[in-house]
């Protein structure tokens, strides 16, 4: 697992399931010292062929937490694992 605290939410501009995903999930990773960034799934071509179609995608390095809307509970127990800092 990566070790870095950044969640990827892999997006497309004016998409409004992905401002929403962004929007449930701040103040939990800001709960868990996680920092959220939008990402453009177009800007990868292993993205695009994988995510294309299933944005938003919540990623943590190359682990998928969740995709389509925010899984609160999901989201939660994958980052309590990580110990605050």
């Amino acid at each position: 697992m990566s070790q870095e605290r950044v969640l990827w939410v892999l997006s497309r501009p004016g998409c409004h399931l992905c401002d929403d995903m962004v929007e449930a999930l701040m103040p939990i990773a800001r709960h868990y010292g996680f920092t959220v960034v939008k990402r453009d799934v177009d800007a990868d071509p292993a993205w695009r062929q994988r995510y294309g179609r299933a944005i938003p995608v919540v990623l943590h390095g190359s682990v998928e937490i969740c995709r389509h809307r925010c899984d609160a509970a999901s989201v939660h127990d994958y980052l309590s694992r990580f110990p605050l800092e």
